[in-house]
């Protein structure tokens, strides 16, 4: 946690943005595996997290923006719940540590709500993605849970974007933490792929390197030989000969902040020649983006640049053909690359996507509807303080490749023939981290093996790191 000053001038912040009416903020309940006592591992809402800094669970916290006051609403522990997890500090002991000294009950929250519902104030809450805080909002406020996201206040949605979307020195630094277990991680992955080495071996390896520094996991670890499948969370091949291996995974550190790194590796010692033609064009498109990277530049032109540096590796192979920046503008490129460049990044490992992507990655700019782009989470301009993944790849879907050739769809960008012959071939991703500075742009944490020297060295070394 940080200084409880920094939350208080959040809040501060938060309420004169909305300007009225009363912020309610949902924490998270625990969510049961299979029944009540045997919960997966609790992760506070991170928005509530952000302004109330409290991260346990069965909280709610209230800010009144006409009288400026902050409360936070919860239930103390009982002496039957002390006997399985030992004593535990009170509600108002917490709240103080982050600036907030008055604490009532769930039931006094219930009967605040409805007594401010029934008069003319506006109760500001964010879109609910929890099914227990659906209900919680049908309780207190009548809101039926299908019509929870429509009722949701884009004032605070706005609010909350413009202040979370700038990192602080204080939350990059937790950024570039969470980066530098990220690289270990992966250093662990590449040492670790070989022959007769499973997937699971490899993910158990990774969590642990995460684990044993007292980080977790950021999101399921993606440890896969089928690497055409963008979010493939399945662990049970093994690895062969002649494959290539990719792990996207990332460490959050104990503040909440989360780290996101993808690579590519061969499974053999060595890249193959043609894996090397198909990693170097997504190494080039990789480069070619950070080097774009500055404040004032729409990431949608990022993006962009980086599908045309891979259309003109692809149509060097042989595989594409016609004009690049046609090719590009028609959305040709996608038959490889149908996934966004990067996304926004900070407490969530795709920052505020709760909130929707429409405000936090495009400013509120239509999004495109094209196939390939229209997956692109972040289009807006870049400004400092930003932070953002950049991870370009290129990927050889079977059953796209089939739907394209079939349909004739881009057949004059596309030589149908010569990608039949990587449809075995799967996927490549780079992944690294970014914040946008005054000037320009720094990587987040330490450099991981990314070229194609880098990544062969680092695979011939040994465990452990």
């Amino acid at each position: 946690m940080f200084k409880k000053e920094v939350y208080i001038k959040r809040r501060e912040k938060l309420k004169k943005s909305v300007g009225s009416g009363l912020i309610l903020l949902l924490g998270n309940d625990e969510s049961p595996m299979n029944y009540a006592d045997n919960p997966f591992h609790f992760h506070q809402d991170s928005t509530f997290r952000y302004f109330f800094g409290l991260n346990f669970p069965y909280l709610a916290g209230v800010m009144d923006c006409d009288t400026g006051e902050d409360i936070i609403f919860g239930n103390d522990l009982t002496v039957e719940d002390f006997v399985w997890m030992g004593p535990q500090p009170t509600i108002r002991e917490r709240a103080s540590e982050f600036g907030i000294e008055r604490t009532g009950s769930l039931l006094a929250l219930a009967e605040l709500l409805r007594k401010e519902n029934a008069g003319d104030r506006t109760i500001h809450f964010l879109p609910p993605y929890r099914p227990e805080n659906k209900i919680k909002l049908f309780e207190w406020l009548g809101i039926l849970p299908a019509e929870s996201h429509t009722e949701s206040s884009p004032a605070l949605i706005r609010s909350v974007i413009e202040q979370r979307n700038y990192k602080t020195p204080e939350e990059v630094d937790e950024i570039r933490k969470a980066a530098d277990i990220s690289v270990d991680m992966h250093r662990t992955a590449i040492r670790m792929a070989a022959p007769g080495v499973t997937e699971a071996q490899i993910a158990a390896a990774v969590n642990l390197a995460a684990e044993s520094v007292g980080a977790r996991i950021s999101f399921p670890i993606i440890a896969t030989i089928n690497g055409q499948t963008l979010h493939n969370h399945y662990h049970g091949n093994t690895l062969k000969s002649g494959q290539m291996f990719l792990l996207d995974a990332g460490a959050e550190v104990e503040s909440g902040y989360a780290a996101d790194l993808s690579s590519t590796v061969p499974v053999n010692p060595s890249f193959t020649a043609l894996q090397r033609d198909i990693y170097n064009i997504t190494l080039d498109s990789h480069d070619t983006a950070i080097s774009m990277l500055k404040p004032g530049i729409a990431f949608r032109e990022v993006y962009l640049e980086s599908a045309r540096v891979i259309t003109r590796g692809l149509k060097d192979m042989g595989l594409m053909k016609g004009n690049v920046d046609d090719a590009v503008s028609s959305g040709a490129h996608a038959l490889f690359f149908p996934c966004g460049l990067g996304h926004m990044m900070g407490m969530d490992v795709h920052d505020m996507e709760d909130l929707g992507e429409t405000y936090v990655g495009w400013d509120g700019q239509q999004r495109p509807t094209q196939f390939g782009i229209k997956s692109l989470r972040l289009g807006r301009k870049l400004e400092p303080g930003f932070v953002l993944t950049i991870e370009p790849g290129i990927y050889f879907i079977p059953e796209l490749i089939d739907q394209w050739q079939q349909a004739g769809t881009n057949k004059e960008f596309i030589n149908f023939s010569r990608v039949n012959e990587f449809r075995n071939f799967s996927g490549i991703r780079n992944e690294e981290d970014f914040l946008i500075t005054e000037t320009g742009y720094e990587l987040l944490g330490k450099q991981k093996p990314k070229t194609i020297e880098d990544v062969e060295e680092e695979h011939a070394m040994d465990l452990p790191l």
